[in-house]
């Protein structure tokens, strides 16, 4: 079986590409070019696809003497990743690029392309496990290392494109990945994770958001009062659950903080109020993608709403691309646009984006 290493740089992928090969497979590495303008060094731990990056990548393929290329898929990045987020922001909403990227790059773009050269499937330094069943069908499921797994922003994969992909690391606590690299005499084996947006490389989400949208000067408002309590220069740079960074004046308050519960993006309005507003237990979510066949009336999961946040006993059903889910108890900050992933013990049932949540008493 052929077999794409997506090699990222980094020591995940450079370990993921060793295993396949260890494994038997004929692996082929290859670099995403996702950057119109790559720097050249990376900013330690942020941003990624530079050119240090694909160089990095090209040498541990180099030691493992499987063949190499860079695919340039910039643009499609740019429209399907970087304008999506700035679209989702600007609607008043908090999108998880890194689930897009999954989605739209890694197995859609990248395994299209893959497919089309004659190569079976795609393998990816995620952590994450596929677990065969008797029946010859996969599932995807959790990692072993509980602190590294990934397998929430992988919850978008449908069963076909998770019948084409390997995550060779998902068995593996990260130190021993680091220690295999390093024995494999891979350079990279003590190169620091890359973290956050890898497109924003310095961290500032609000200013990589205002030189695209420009300054929308609005106003900030109680939501239980209805008094104007401030201002701000972008509705869109904020996310429901913020604290830091709202600019309120402490000496017209009460003393009890405050938190955004609601960002009206057509009025430029940022709703505040204290953080008993903030719980809710019931989510709506919409563009359902289902990692097996799509779960049939009410199911019992877990369900959970960030990449490393915690998991919620919930049920769950499918009315069409819509689910519902009601959870057992509150949860705090949750944003349309953020994606609920849900799970059957370590099993990723399936996911959807977010379009609103309440309180159901």
């Amino acid at each position: 079986m052929r077999v794409v290493a997506a090699m990222s740089g980094g020591v995940d992928s450079a370990v993921a590409a060793g295993r396949m090969l260890d494994a038997g497979y004929e692996v082929v590495g290859v670099h995403l070019a996702l950057s119109q303008s790559a720097a050249t060094l990376r900013e330690s731990a942020r941003g990624c696809c530079t050119i240090e990056d694909a160089g990095d990548a090209r040498r541990v393929a180099d030691m493992l003497g499987i063949p190499f290329y860079v695919w340039d898929m910039a643009e499609r990045f740019k429209r399907d990743v970087m304008e999506d987020f700035v679209a989702e922001y600007s609607a008043g909403r908090t999108p998880n690029p890194c689930l897009r990227c999954n989605e739209k790059i890694k197995f859609s773009a990248l395994l299209d392309k893959a497919v089309a050269l004659g190569v079976d499937a795609v393998a990816t330094g995620h952590y994450a496990q596929v677990v065969e069943r008797d029946d010859g069908g996969r599932e995807l499921h959790r990692a072993v290392d509980m602190a590294k797994d990934q397998s929430y922003v992988l919850g978008v994969l449908d069963a076909d494109q998770l019948d084409r992909a390997f995550f060779p690391l998902g068995d593996t606590a990260k130190p021993e990945i680091r220690a295999e690299a390093k024995e494999r005499g891979f350079y990279v084996a003590s190169k620091p994770d890359s973290h956050d947006i890898c497109f924003i490389a310095d961290g500032d989400t609000r200013g990589w958001l205002t030189s695209r949208l420009g300054e929308q000067p609005g106003e900030i408002v109680d939501v239980e009062s209805g008094e104007v309590v401030g201002a701000h220069q972008g509705a869109y740079s904020y996310t429901v659950g913020q604290r830091r960074g709202l600019g309120l004046d402490r000496s017209v308050m009460d003393g009890d903080a405050r938190y955004v519960v609601s960002v009206d993006a057509a009025a430029n309005r940022v709703m505040i109020g204290t953080s008993d507003l903030l719980g809710v237990n019931a989510i709506r979510g919409d563009h359902a993608r289902w990692c097996g066949p799509p779960p049939e009336g009410v199911v019992e999961v877990g369900a959970q709403v960030r990449a490393h946040g915690e998991e919620v006993p919930a049920q769950a059903w499918a009315e069409g691309d819509d689910v519902e889910v009601r959870l057992s108890g509150r949860l705090r900050g949750v944003a349309p646009g953020q994606s609920v992933v849900l799970y059957e013990g370590t099993r990723v049932v399936g996911s959807a984006t977010i379009a609103s949540t309440w309180l159901e008493r």
